[in-house]
C-alpha cells in the first residue's frame, strides 16, 4: 500500500505550460503518474503534452474528475493558486514553490480552515520536493531511479536528504513504501506528525525515516506523538548539529529563535521518545538496517 499518492490518483498540473511545470510533467507522466490535464489561465482549450489545459482548477476538477493537483506557479501568485484548488474540491495540493511569503501562508491556512473537515485539502509544502510512491507515481521532483519500492516510509522537511536517506537504503536492499517532503518552510501545510498518523494507519509500512532540521517546533511535536505509541520503528536524523543561534540555514524554517528548536535539542527528544537517531547523514540507511534487525 502507500499513502497519499498511487497510479490511479487522478492529477492536474497548476502552471502546467510554463517551462519549470512542463519540465517536471513530462517526468511524472513518464514515471507513470495519472496526469489528467492541467492549468493555466488564458490557455484554456488547448492542449499540452497531450493533455487538456484548463483556465481554472474548478473546469478541470468538472471535466476530469481530478482529486490531485501540484502547484508550480510564481511565489506571488502561489498562494492563490492552492486556495483556488482548495474552492474547487481538490484532495490532495503539493505546493513545489519556495519564496511563498509567510503571510500569504497564513491566508491559505486559514482559507482552508474554513472548510469542514471531511472536505478541507490536505496540503504538502510548500517549499517541498512532493510525494513519490516508489513504482507507481510521483507528484513532486524526486529523482525517481532511487527509489526501490518497499516498507519503509520517508518524511523530511529536506528533500535532498531525503534523496540521500532514499539512495542509501536502496543500496542495501531497503525499499520504501511512500517519500514525504513536507517543505522547509516555517508555516507549512503538513506536519512530521500529520504524516506519521497516516503511516502507522498503513499496514504495508514497518518503520519510518524522520529528516528533520533546526528551527519550529514540529520535530518535538513529534516526538511526544511517538512516545505516546506510535508503534513503528523510527530512525531520526536532524540536520544543522553545527548551526550558529539565530542565523537562518537554508530553509526559511531553518533558524533556532526559542528553546527546543537547535539541533542538539531535538536530537534529545527524539532519542527519549525511541527514536533510533542516525550520528551524521552518511549514516541513515545503516541506522535503518540496525533498526530493523537487518545487521
Amino acid at each position: 500500500m502507500s499513502i497519499l499518492l498511487d497510479k490511479n490518483t487522478p492529477v492536474i498540473v497548476q502552471g502546467f505550460t510554463g517551462k519549470i511545470g512542463t519540465f517536471h510533467a513530462q517526468d511524472m507522466i513518464a514515471y507513470g503518474t495519472n496526469v489528467v490535464g492541467g492549468v493555466t489561465p488564458g490557455r484554456g482549450g488547448t492542449k499540452h503534452l497531450d493533455r487538456p489545459v484548463f483556465d481554472s482548477v474548478e473546469d478541470a476538477v468538472a471535466a476530469t474528475g481530478a482529486t490531485a493537483s501540484i502547484v508550480f506557479v510564481p511565489p506571488p501568485y502561489a498562494a492563490d493558486a492552492v486556495m483556488e484548488a482548495a474552492d474547487a474540491g481538490i484532495g490532495l495540493c503539493v505546493a513545489i514553490t519556495d519564496g511563498i511569503p509567510s503571510l500569504d501562508m497564513m491566508n491559505v491556512k486559514r482559507y482552508m480552515w474554513r472548510f469542514p473537515k471531511e472536505r478541507r485539502m490536505r496540503l504538502i509544502g510548500p517549499n517541498c520536493a512532493g510525494i513519490i510512491t516508489p513504482g507507481q507515481a510521483i507528484l513532486g521532483l524526486m529523482p525517481t531511479h532511487i527509489y526501490k519500492r518497499g516498507s519503509v516510509g520517508i518524511v523530511g522537511r529536506s528533500g535532498t536528504l531525503g534523496y540521500e536517506a532514499a539512495d542509501q537504503m536502496k543500496a542495501l536492499g531497503i525499499g520504501v513504501s511512500t517519500s514525504v517532503g513536507i517543505g522547509g518552510d516555517p508555516i507549512n501545510g503538513s506536519s512530521f506528525r500529520d504524516i506519521l498518523e497516516l503511516f502507522k494507519d498503513d499496514p504495508e509500512t514497518e518503520a519510518v525515516v524522520m529528516i528533520g532540521e533546526i528551527g519550529g517546533p514540529q520535530e518535538a511535536e513529534a516526538a511526544d506523538y511517538i512516545k505516546a505509541g506510535f508503534g513503528k520503528p523510527v530512525i531520526g536524523y536532524v540536520a544543522g548539529l553545527s548551526a550558529p543561534k539565530g542565523k537562518r540555514m537554508g530553509h526559511a524554517g531553518a533558524i533556532v529563535s526559542s528553546v527546543g528548536e537547535s539541533a542538539p535539542e531535538k536530537v534529545e527528544l527524539l532519542k527519549a521518545a525511541g527514536v533510533h537517531v542516525a550520528p551524521n547523514p552518511s549514516e541513515i540507511g545503516a541506522t535503518v538496517q540496525r533498526a530493523l534487525g537487518l545487521h
